[in-house]
């Protein structure tokens, strides 16, 4: 564990910004298990008073920290009661006004449709002293777990990234549909399958091939990850898909048949 590991005790020794008191550390946790963590954020977690976390950050994570460690559970998930964004950043003000280091653990990275730059633009409102640490998002270092290169130089020079849905938990309205349809050849969405069938829909209607790549990948660098392999235009037929869940439009699903080292890798662990 974090709080007793030699490792750990070495990195406690290494030259780390101070985690002050009175101040935020806005943190990505990564995608999945602990392994994937920044060294900061090992620092980070070593030093909170308390962490302020989402659904998505795992107890292998959480358990990194040391005991005495306040944990307060900050997530929201669709369909599921869910504190308010508002009520989220009033509690990390506070806590920051407390004294405390008050650590806010983020899955994937903070800026990365983890509403991140609005928690950090109401602390500098508040004159609350903050830190951005970066974390490896699902949508794109996490995608290495499902043998998904969104960039590769035989299939796209481009790459764009869409959230699913909006503040309201609706399709983003202000999307140019069109547009996105023609921007990339990959494209990557986050939290995008429970209105998959009508993103789909608008995807076709502005240009894409019904027989486009559809890859969705459900929990990510897990032990219980999976992997969904259709297309476009089946889009509408999919049922019971697990979440969280990356979904990755595009032809970098051809290269999943060489560099699926992971799937191995979680039969030896569970199957010996």
């Amino acid at each position: 564990m974090l709080h007793s590991d030699p490792v750990f005790a070495q990195l406690a020794a290494a030259d780390f910004p101070p985690f002050l008191p009175g101040s935020v550390w806005l943190v990505g946790a990564g995608p999945g298990g602990p392994g994937l963590l920044t060294l900061l954020a090992c620092h980070a977690l070593g030093r909170a008073d308390v962490i302020v976390h989402d659904a998505l950050v795992s107890p292998d994570i959480l358990s990194l920290a040391p005991p005495q460690v306040e944990r307060i559970h900050a997530g929201k998930r669709g369909g599921k009661p869910s504190p308010k964004q508002a009520d989220i950043t009033i509690r990390l003000i506070e806590l920051a006004r407390q004294g405390k280091r008050v650590l806010r653990l983020k899955g994937g990275d903070p800026f990365m449709f983890g509403r991140g730059g609005e928690e950090a633009g109401e602390l500098a409102r508040a004159r609350i002293p903050f830190r951005i640490v970066p974390g490896i998002s699902s949508g794109l270092g996490g995608l290495a777990y499902a043998g998904l290169p969104i960039t590769h130089r035989d299939t796209n020079q481009a790459v764009l990234f869409l959230t699913g849905h909006d503040e309201t938990g609706a399709v983003p309205g202000a999307v140019d549909w069109p547009s996105v349809a023609r921007a990339a050849p990959v494209i990557v969405m986050f939290m995008a399958v429970k209105h998959l069938p009508s993103i789909a829909g608008k995807l076709l209607a502005a240009g894409r091939q019904p027989g486009d790549a559809l890859t969705i990948v459900s929990h990510i660098a897990g032990p219980t990850q999976s992997v969904l392999e259709t297309t476009l235009g089946n889009a509408a037929d999919l049922r019971d898909v697990p979440t969280p869940a990356i979904v990755v439009l595009g032809p970098v699903a051809q290269y999943r048949d060489q560099l699926d080292w992971y799937v191995d890798e979680v039969r030896r662990h569970v199957f010996g």
